[in-house]
């Protein structure tokens, strides 16, 4: 037995906010895990600090599956954005524990090693496609296998994407929401321009990607990734909200322009019938939101029995916790498709030490035991919480939809 003794939660604010779980033990040994919700910080940390804390104290740190199930099945109103981060937090924070214990990296825990690197996309974005195809270029240079291009739409003020910072994009970027303004046609009609622009001047030995972040109805996506079809993009993501799963059978009947979708998945109730009925081809849901590396292994499980890959959200909207714990979970699946990897700005590798390393297009997660990744409370200390929004979105005749 490894009794947990204390735990308490750090917030801090090095550019962006990330909301952090550290569980320690009698034993001396201490885990970390993320519970950054963007632009909801704080309810994760009260739902920890007020409801979950309580009932760790005591408790075997090495049983984690029933923690889990406790934290899950124990809170009669379970599930949602709030509960699942608060329950991923606790579960990265137990697998780094055990991992210490034994002297090993969480993924050897997992069953070792399937690959000998994750490999990731970079995000190429600008103004114009000539920029988009300027930083495409760079990441290549820099040896990424997979880049995403986004670029701005003529005729609209802002586009989602396109960050004044090309390597640390950050949307959440006021302390009320931003309002912007979004058009379909003009936004249907300008990105096939990008793809065939970005196959002539990348060529066909480099995937590329593009997020439509939830913008389009099904027969709309449909439409646009019938025009992608060309240029063979390794995924079109978030093409429509998928709260109705079967609206992804529509866009399969007219495009095989593969699908991915559910970074804000919560659990695998939200991706079962899109899994079972293989209406995509690549999950997005993440150990951050979807209740951490345990219940990331059952939605990884399911997907592979109808030949669904994973390619887990990365963006810096969750902490180096994630992103370590993103790649010990990448490395020990047998279904893995891609990582995203969007890198962070050296403040917050500053307070978030790690051990993951970048080389030709892959990450390693290192073999330091547990996550490979810790805090530094002296250096969070000096980035106190900001509220910070994310935007949101109105057509042009100001109507609300979706950001």
């Amino acid at each position: 037995m490894s009794r947990i003794t204390a735990a308490r939660v750090i917030v801090t604010s090095p550019g962006r906010n990330f909301v952090t779980l550290k569980i320690e033990t009698a034993e001396g040994l201490h885990g970390v895990g993320d519970a950054t919700l963007n632009g909801r910080e704080l309810a994760v940390a009260s739902y920890l600090t007020d409801h979950v804390i309580p009932c760790l104290i005591g408790r075997d740190a090495h049983r984690i599956e029933d923690i889990w199930q406790f934290l899950y099945k124990g809170a009669y109103w379970r599930g949602g954005p709030v509960g699942m981060t608060a329950i991923a937090a606790v579960d990265m924070a137990l697998w780094d524990i055990k991992g210490k214990a034994a002297g090993l990296p969480v993924y050897q825990l997992l069953g070792g090693a399937c690959r000998d690197g994750v490999t990731v996309y970079g995000h190429a974005n600008g103004e114009t496609i000539d920029d988009t195809i300027a930083e495409a270029l760079k990441y290549k240079a820099l040896g990424y296998k997979a880049i995403r291009l986004q670029t701005g739409v003529p005729g609209l003020p802002s586009t989602y994407g396109v960050s004044r910072d090309k390597m640390f994009y950050e949307p959440a970027d006021n302390d009320l929401p931003t309002e912007n303004v979004w058009s379909t046609p003009k936004y249907l009609n300008h990105i096939p321009n990008l793809f065939a622009a970005a196959r002539e001047a990348l060529g066909w030995d480099v995937h590329l990607l593009h997020d439509v972040h939830h913008r389009l109805t099904p027969i709309e996506a449909g439409r646009l990734g019938k025009d992608l079809e060309p240029y063979r993009l390794f995924w079109m993501e978030d093409a429509t909200p998928a709260e109705n799963q079967e609206a992804f059978r529509l866009i399969r009947q007219h495009t095989t322009t593969p699908l991915a979708v559910g970074e804000i998945f919560s659990n695998v109730w939200n991706c079962k019938d899109l899994i079972q009925n293989q209406l995509i081809d690549y999950i997005r849901a993440t150990v951050l939101h979807a209740g951490g590396i345990s219940h990331m292994r059952r939605i990884a499980a399911l997907a592979d029995l109808y030949q669904v890959r994973t390619g887990c959200h990365g963006a810096t909207d969750l902490s180096p916790v994630t992103m370590a714990a993103a790649l010990h979970f990448d490395m020990s699946i047998p279904n893995f498709g891609l990582q995203e990897y969007m890198r962070h700005t050296a403040e917050t590798d500053e307070v978030f030490p790690h051990g993951y390393s970048f080389e030709d297009g892959y990450l390693h997660p290192g073999d330091a035991p547990g996550l490979g990744v810790d805090i530094d409370e002296a250096r969070a200390a000096l980035y106190p919480y900001r509220r910070s929004y994310l935007p949101v979105n109105r057509l042009e005749d100001g109507t609300m939809f979706n950001w």
